[in-house]
Parts: structure tokens; sequence; C-alpha cells
């Protein structure tokens, strides 16, 4: 039938009380962008597979869906992940691909981990678990 729903993109509207706006934005705080008809794509930020890689690994730890393992493998991806080396990252991919209730029994040292996963990052692991744990220690005492 011809008839708009709506205004379209850098179409001109003039509201009742809101005076000329253009697609729902006020004309005088954006009339350079639609006077010049910028492009509709805007090419997304660079970020290199490093960047990505880490912030995979740093999301990994601490959405795991086992809180307990998060509260570790969390603060452990913050507080080393940016220094890994390419060893480092696979070794932390690899074992973030195991079952939770493994990795937790690895670290707290209820189960012995496979000959892969035991070395110098699982001890890093562990004392970052005893730092959570001394933290949460301190917050039940009278003074802390």
């Amino acid at each position: 039938s011809g008839a708009t729903r709506g205004p379209t993109p850098f179409s001109e509207v003039i509201g009742a009380k809101r005076g000329n706006r253009i697609s729902g934005r006020i004309v005088r705080l954006y009339s350079r962008l639609a006077l010049a008809r910028a492009p509709l794509y805007i090419p997304p930020l660079l970020m290199t597979d490093e960047n990505a890689r880490l912030k995979r690994l740093k999301m990994r730890s601490w959405r795991r869906g086992f809180r307990e393992a998060d509260l570790i493998l969390g603060p452990f991806a913050d507080k080393y992940a940016s220094g890994f080396s390419d060893a480092d990252y696979v070794w932390f991919e690899a074992l973030l691909d195991e079952n939770d209730p493994d990795i937790y029994g690895w670290i707290l040292e209820r189960m012995s981990p496979p000959p892969d996963f035991d070395g110098p990052l699982m001890n890093k692991l562990r004392i970052v678990r005893d730092e959570a744990h001394k933290a949460i220690g301190n917050r039940g005492t009278a003074n802390g």
C-alpha cells in the first residue's frame, strides 16, 4: 500500500516535544554523522590471535560451572596467563578440557594428577589455592 511503518535510517522525523530527529537520534547531536552518510559497516577492532586466546582462556577459567574450581582457576589465569609460553597455553587448555571434579581433586591433592599435568604449573595452581584459602580464612576471624 505504500505506507511506511516508521522512520527509515537517516530519514528526518519531527517529534511533538523532542524536535527534529533522525531515526531516533536528535539532529543537533548527530547531524554530521547523518549528513556524511557514514558506511553502515564498521570494521571490528583489531585483536591479535594471542589476545583472543588469552581472553578465551580467562573466560573458560572463570566460567566452568563448578564454582569451587572457578575460584581457583580464574585467579590463576588472571595472575599467570599473560606470561604463558606456547607450551604453557597448550598445557592449561588441555587441563581445562578435563572434567571439573578431576581438576579440583588434583588441585586439592585428593588425587594425584596424570604425569602430563603434574609439574610447575600445577604447583602454581596449588599456590593460588592456598592464597584463596588464606583470604577466606582471614574473613572468618574476629579481626578480619
